[in-house]
């Protein structure tokens, strides 16, 4: 989509905000209100994979937390000297984030390591818990709430009105909404995305899945809290009611009709569902009279149609409909070769050890899956891990790049003991890896997961990113990212969707991936499965040419013409135990071998 389309959408809404129907107005200053909210489950859902049944717990904290500030007796015994009245609502609403702050870290600490259907359970506990304390606190005035709250004022000018109000409404949704854009386009996006995924993909790339999940919530939960500040500073007026669970139902319903995983989403459920609202509350009362109020039943209908026609929310088939009216910009092109601007990373001697395991055996309860593994890997080599299937190969292999722990023995990198060492800290030393089912961005282009590789060597953090602070660092990552898929033999797909690429190469993107984090070990996983003979060959030319760079490869393949022709030495696991370790030819005439693969007794000849 072109990026004048916002601009222009943005100020044709301006301009038209003097002229529209007082009625139409206040509806969109509660669609501005409650997109705010969306956004941040955009963010949180849509983007990052968390579902939260909470939000409306936030809003609540944000408008009870302004209101408070606002109409309490001790605030204006101890601030009424000191400050001017038409202030106290910006302290509310720092009060209501340093709190929301709080709350959110701590209850991201309790829930947000749980997995599966646990994460929205606790978000329903904990949701319903603070709607029963908002009402049965007295300081808060209980179940009938808090009333006389004071308008907006900016200098001496009330914000009493609701155009005047809506505003300041809207400005801070578009103000949230460029800078949730910026983040997403960027580094921490990229790693933001990455969570939905799954948090090995991310731990190995050496991002911090928890830190970000952490990050992510408190984010949504803050902009609940500036919505809930809004809200009551607009009603004027505050009581549990709309902070139910029902609400932030409501709120993820707003956020999956528009489009959960797009931002401008956020915008048109919101403005969906509060006009439909407002239209059947006036529509229903006509037909089935004014004790029957069907809403839940029509919006359930609404939502099976929009889930059975548009499961990806209404937003995707707007932007395909513009699209045949606008051309479609790239999101990044570059006509010739620029070097990146990255720091690099000191390729070790031709030699060095770089990885070692000693004695490793990894135990699942009574099921020994490896027996005393004892393997190495040297800088400027290619080492192969063979073994028949049910041989303990990957399970050595998750051991080597820090996905697992050992039940015995330990695991060195570069000299390292990596002994309680996860998968993000094998990926700073300096560990790539790929995986045996492929794991990608797969709505996102390739020229995106590849430079999700590099986020290591990247070090601006959220605000940076969303204030645009980062674009150098951004240019040399992708310029970076483009040299790795070029240097794949992927030129021209920069652009190309993952998912739309054949399995070959989208296990070719993940070697580039791993590529542009400068790695000294790159651990694949069956890079080859799924590669036509030409693209083996290139495979084969790549991780050649890799090697003679200086770079350690160790290698888990089933193609057993490809292994002899590419690696320097061969291992060999069967039933969990190293059986052989030598040169391919030496492995090709290993009676053990031979009898492992081919089940005949170790007198006979053969090969592999």
């Amino acid at each position: 989509m072109s990026a004048k389309l916002p601009v222009i959408a943005i100020s044709t809404f301006f301009s038209a905000w003097l002229f529209l129907p007082d009625f139409t107005i206040s509806l969109l200053d509660y669609v501005g209100i409650y997109a705010i909210v969306v956004l941040g489950l955009v963010i949180m859902t849509g983007v990052a994979g968390m579902t939260s049944f909470g939000q409306a717990a936030f809003v609540g904290i944000g408008a009870y937390a302004t209101a408070w500030v606002t109409t309490s007796l001790f605030i204006a015994d101890n601030l009424g000297n000191l400050l001017d009245p038409s202030f106290l609502p910006w302290v509310g609403l720092v009060f209501g984030l340093m709190i929301t702050y709080a709350l959110a870290w701590f209850l991201g600490v309790i829930t947000l390591n749980l997995s599966g259907f646990y994460l929205p359970l606790c978000t329903i506990a904990w949701g319903l818990s603070f709607y029963y304390l908002f009402g049965n606190l007295e300081f808060l005035g209980g179940h009938t709430g808090i009333t006389s709250i004071p308008p907006l004022s900016i200098s001496t000018y009330s914000l009493i009105s609701p155009r005047s109000f809506g505003c300041v409404i809207w400005l801070i949704f578009f103000l949230l909404l460029w800078l949730m854009h910026n983040l997403l386009d960027s580094r921490e996006g990229r790693a933001i995305q990455s969570l939905k995924s799954g948090r090995l993909m991310a731990e190995s790339m050496g991002i911090n899945t928890s830190s970000y999940r952490a990050k992510v919530f408190m984010l949504a939960a803050l902009m609940a809290s500036t919505s809930g500040w809004l809200y009551s500073h607009f009603q004027r007026f505050v009581n549990p009611t709309p902070f139910n669970l029902s609400s932030s139902i409501e709120y993820l319903f707003m956020a999956v009709i528009g489009g959960a995983a797009y931002l401008w989403g956020a915008v048109l459920g919101s403005g969906l569902i509060t006009f439909i609202k407002s239209y059947l509350q006036d529509i229903i009362p006509s037909i089935f009279g004014s004790n029957i109020n069907p809403e839940s039943i029509i919006f359930g209908l609404i939502m099976l149609f929009i889930l059975q026609y548009y499961p990806n929310g209404l937003w995707p088939g707007l932007i395909k409909l513009f699209l045949s009216f606008v051309k479609p910009k790239k999101k990044f092109h570059i006509d010739k070769y620029e070097p990146s601007e990255l720091n690099s990373r000191n390729m070790p001697p031709k030699g060095t050890l770089i990885l070692d395991a000693k004695g490793v055996t990894k135990r699942f309860g009574g099921l020994v899956a490896n027996r005393s593994v004892s393997l190495d890997l040297n800088a400027g080599e290619i080492h192969a891990l063979i073994g028949p299937n049910g041989a303990g190969k990957s399970t050595i292999f998750n051991i080597l790049s820090g996905v697992d722990f050992p039940s015995e023995g330990q695991v060195e990198l570069l000299g390292e003991s990596m002994r309680g060492k996860v998968a993000r800290d094998f990926a700073t030393r300096g560990l790539g890896r790929t995986f045996q089912h492929v794991r990608l961005l797969r709505s996102q282009s390739v020229l995106d997961n590849v430079a999700l590789g590099a986020h290591l060597r990247g070090h601006f953090g959220w605000l940076a990113c969303m204030l645009r602070l980062d674009r150098r660092e951004e240019r040399a990552i992708q310029l970076e990212a483009i040299e790795q898929i070029r240097r794949c033999g992927l030129a021209g797909s920069e652009n190309a969707i993952a998912s739309s690429l054949s399995l070959g190469k989208q296990r070719i993107v993940e070697i580039a991936r791993a590529l542009s984090g400068q790695p000294v070990a790159l651990l694949l996983d069956e890079p080859a499965a799924g590669l036509r003979h030409l693209e083996k060959k290139d495979l084969a030319s790549l991780l050649m040419q890799l090697r003679l760079e200086g770079l350690s490869i160790l290698i888990i393949e089933h193609d057993m013409e490809f292994v002899m022709h590419l690696a320097d030495r061969i291992t060999v696991l069967d039933f969990g135990t190293v059986i052989a370790t030598g040169t391919p030819q030496e492995i090709q005439k290993n009676p053990r071998v031979l009898d492992a693969y081919l089940g005949i007794d170790e007198q006979s000849e053969g090969s592999l």
